[in-house]
């Protein structure tokens, strides 16, 4: 793309507006439901005498959302290679706005009994497909439209979506914990999900004025589309994936640890109210708006996989550090033990990733091979983590180190990934010159 012609630039600022706004409803709608799991449905639609039992199941229907989300990226990956990433994009804005409208409107298991839970899991399953498909479109509408050298930045912009979706997630939910519990509980927390609608309106307009991009259009043109995308993937690319993967782990254990689960650890371990909480969250998600275009910037100076590995061993560092300030129990320091590591230090894992992925498949491949990388890993990285934190912490008698430990082994897991991902010539060669991969 030459950036002298002012119609391209006009066409680059209108994709990366239609890829933050469109992903921020998507995180918005995803990450709403993971901050209610459990502090609502644990209560309305797993009722249980113990507790913990309740949490857990609540955090098991959050867990299945990553299960379909891999589903939904290979689906949506598919279509998205063979026919365009646009059409791509509006379909899965629509499926996640719908199923996060009905589960606003969903009956509570006192009022329907077994038939709650299961709906809200089906509902669950479709939140899962809708951002499996959304999330590599998304990115990948702002990379291939962008100038080779700032790959890192304008692919970084679409992740704002899940700063400014968990903020905006966090900060509804805590204006709404304003009310009493009793309200809050009966139709307070529903208000988020069903305003939904709202913002997938507006998502939905913007989107429909974009193009697809210039890299799948030549494709199209040269005929070169791949007849199974996955499969592809998979013969081509297999070390690829492997690290991807890898790569991934820090950003989604940190992540579901400082966003999801520290809410309620704060609440329940360490006595602060929930709407503090959320509000912290929402000041660190409000920092990471800024930091996360820095450091994408940062990585196409420095590099992807140097940024990110950088970045990974950061997190390691500061993560007991960050536990011993929240397990103070005092506002100014909990700020501080969430603002710093999750709201700065993160996002130089989470700034350069898109890009990072991206160049590790061709145009033919890449919306499912970075689908698939990121969305399968979420699984075990995000899925599981509230899981796993949660019986960490009640095995430790409400002691975060064990916890520590495993962020740490994720953190370095990811730094040696990110490291090994320097080699690869396919990285390269896609960030250079993507057209020269599809002459081959």
């Amino acid at each position: 793309m030459s950036k002298s012609k002012p119609e391209d630039q006009k066409q680059l600022r209108r994709v990366v507006y239609a890829s933050v706004i469109g992903s921020t409803i998507e995180w918005y709608d995803f990450f709403l439901y993971g901050i209610v799991a459990g502090i609502v449905f644990n209560t309305l639609y797993f009722p249980s005498d113990d507790p913990i039992v309740s949490i857990l199941l609540a955090y098991a229907t959050f867990a299945v959302g990553f299960v379909a989300r891999p589903v939904g990226g290979v689906i949506f990956g598919h279509f998205g290679d063979r026919i365009g990433r646009k059409s791509m994009l509006v379909l899965t804005l629509l499926i996640m706005g719908v199923a996060t409208v009905l589960i606003g409107l969903l009956p509570t298991y006192e009022q329907i009994g077994i038939a709650a839970p299961i709906l809200l899991l089906l509902l669950r399953i479709a939140q899962g497909l809708g951002i499996g498909g959304e999330w590599g479109g998304a990115v990948l509408m702002a990379y291939e439209y962008a100038p080779k050298e700032k790959r890192g930045y304008f692919a970084s912009l679409p992740q704002l979506g899940l700063a400014i979706g968990l903020c905006l997630a966090s900060g509804v939910t805590a204006i709404m914990s304003l009310l009493p519990d009793d309200q809050f509980m009966a139709w307070g927390w529903r208000v988020g999900f069903i305003a939904s609608i709202l913002l997938v309106a507006v998502g939905l307009y913007i989107r429909l004025k974009i193009l697809d991009t210039p890299e799948f259009r030549e494709v199209k043109e040269t005929g070169n589309e791949v007849k199974i995308p996955f499969v592809e993937m998979i013969r081509k690319y297999p070390k690829n994936i492997l690290l991807g993967m890898g790569a991934r782990y820090i950003d989604g254990v940190f992540f579901n640890v400082f966003a999801v689960f520290s809410i309620v650890y704060l609440s329940r371990y360490v006595g602060v109210e929930r709407t503090d909480a959320l509000w912290i969250v929402s000041i660190a998600a409000v920092v990471m708006c800024f930091s996360i275009p820095y450091f994408g910037r940062l990585s196409d100076k420095w590099g992807r996989p140097k940024t990110y590995a950088i970045g990974a061993l950061a997190l390691a560092i500061c993560t007991y550090p960050a536990f011993w300030l929240m397990s103070s129990g005092s506002l100014p320091l909990i700020a501080i033990g969430i603002i710093i590591p999750f709201g700065i230090v993160y996002a130089m894992c989470y700034g350069p990733e898109a890009a990072l992925f991206s160049d590790l498949f061709d145009a033919r491949v890449r919306y499912t091979g970075i689908s698939f990388v990121y969305q399968f890993s979420g699984i075990f990285a995000s899925g599981l983590t509230p899981i796993i934190a949660t019986l960490l912490i009640d095995r430790g008698g409400g002691s975060p180190w064990w916890l520590c430990a495993y962020v740490v082994f994720a953190a370095l897991v990811s730094m040696f990934c990110a490291m090994a991902i320097k080699s690869e010539p396919v990285g390269k060669l896609a960030t250079t010159n993507p057209a020269a991969v599809l002459s081959k």
